[in-house]
């Protein structure tokens, strides 16, 4: 998935050029470029689908030239997480009904990619005998209350398995890890953080998501009807010359919606593997200071020329033609992007969204 605007990283992410096509964290590759290549070893390039907006096709193509230009689906309009999925589990499944789908934000951060790679491959084995929807959870480091949480059951497979109509015929699964979920939980105050943390039975929700084709249809069928009968509609289009069309002309009223309130809050088989894989949704800016490279005085810097005085923690973005010299500065973001300067207090970030908003319409759209 790749259509977001990314907007609390701006003024870095704009509306022409979001997050996931940046290199925010000075490797020389974006985050979607990164994603690609993770899942280049769970499968071959064309197997790999990206759903974007129509807006950055281009983009796409010249950051993954080898995608197939068919494997890059265009939304029409941004209606959120589950007509996309939905989009893309029904254009799948008519070419393979019996497809695994391992659905995937291309903005995010994994430091440990072995066993990222290892937990995939336990939910492609447990969807492939189970008529079953995992969630990757995250194992929580600390009581954040950024984050979506998942709260599971600790059940032993065998247990889990039964509870899916007794549908398995081969668990390729030694670690007991599959965990039956029993609720989402919203963003919580940092006491309720606190608790999940403590109680080990819940995860951050990563927004990682396996399952086979069959098992999500039905799951559309059942508990989100209005989508499912939208994009079955497009059964004798997908992947033919007329898929565009009806896309095009049908996908803009789909509901606006994310998976999670369509059907995973809903289902009752859901499941999620526990992991600790170094992962960060890197939505804020202060996300972003967490998982750099800092110096001794907690500063992320990404600037060529900086003369630092009294300042502590905090993430400076310059462009390499820019000199800089601050002093006597805690806790602050300080991006320019050549356009825009940000100067702002790392805990006040959530109000950047707004702020943006506010730029828009004071001076005009080439701030958006």
């Amino acid at each position: 998935m790749a259509g977001g605007v990314g907007s609390r990283f701006w003024p870095k992410s704009r509306n022409h050029f979001p997050k996931q096509f940046i290199d925010i964290l000075g490797l020389g590759k974006s985050l979607l470029q990164l994603t690609y290549e993770r899942f280049l070893k769970i499968c071959p390039n064309e197997q790999i689908f990206i759903l974007t907006n129509e807006n950055y096709a281009q983009l796409v193509k010249e950051q993954l030239p080898y995608i197939l230009e068919k494997n890059i689906l265009l939304e029409p309009s941004r209606n959120n997480t589950a007509p996309c999925i939905a989009y893309a589990s029904y254009k799948i499944s008519k070419s393979n009904p019996l497809a695994n789908i391992v659905v995937a934000p291309s903005d995010h951060l994994i430091l440990k990619e072995d066993f990222f790679l290892d937990k995939i491959n336990q939910a492609l084995s447990f969807s492939s005998y189970n008529e079953a929807l995992l969630t990757l959870g995250i194992s929580p480091s600390r009581p954040d209350t950024g984050y979506g949480y998942i709260k599971y059951q600790n059940l032993s497979v065998e247990h889990q398995v039964s509870s899916i109509e007794k549908q398995v015929s081969s668990i390729k699964n030694n670690d007991a890890e599959i965990k039956k979920v029993t609720d989402f939980m919203e963003k919580p105050s940092l006491k309720k953080a606190q608790s999940y943390l403590d109680s080990g039975d819940y995860v951050w929700n990563a927004g990682i998501f396996i399952w086979s084709a069959n098992a999500i249809i039905k799951a559309f069928e059942k508990y989100a009807p209005e989508i499912a009968s939208l994009f079955a509609k497009g059964l004798d289009s997908y992947n033919t010359g007329t898929e565009k069309e009806f896309i095009n002309s049908n996908y803009p009223s789909s509901p606006n919606i994310s998976i999670d309130y369509a059907i995973l809050e809903r289902a009752d088989n859901v499941y999620t593997i526990p992991a600790d894989i170094g992962w960060s949704d890197l939505g804020t800016w202060a996300s972003l200071h967490h998982v750099v490279e800092k110096d001794e005085d907690g500063n992320a810097c990404r600037c060529q020329h900086i003369n630092l005085q009294n300042t502590k923690d905090c993430l400076i973005q310059l462009p390499a033609n820019k000199a800089a010299v601050i002093k006597g500065l805690s806790d602050y973001i300080i991006v320019d992007d050549g356009k825009v300067l940000l100067i702002y207090p790392k805990s006040d970030e959530q109000e950047i969204k707004q702020i943006a908003g506010q730029m828009v319409k004071d001076f005009g759209n080439e701030y958006q």
